[in-house]
């Protein structure tokens, strides 16, 4: 996904906070990035595509599954 694509799907990112966040989680090495190909002679300036890391999907697994035990839930 793109940060505008992830502020138009959640009604609670805003657009001063998604970048920052994003350029975070990439330092720590949860999210990667690069720059969306765009064809020759199209306007406009190119999108960031962010998608999540191994190391990210695992952090993201193991705070699921804590929120599932303090919850009483299993996953």
């Amino acid at each position: 996904m793109y940060g505008l694509e992830m502020i138009h799907a959640s009604p609670n990112l805003k657009r001063g906070t998604i970048y920052v966040t994003l350029d975070r989680m990439t330092d720590k090495g949860l999210v990667k990035s690069r720059v969306e190909e765009r064809p020759t002679g199209r306007s406009g300036i190119a999108r960031r595509i962010y998608s999540i890391t191994g190391h990210g999907q695992r952090i993201f697994n193991a705070v699921l599954a804590a929120a599932a035990a303090y919850a009483g839930t299993p996953i």
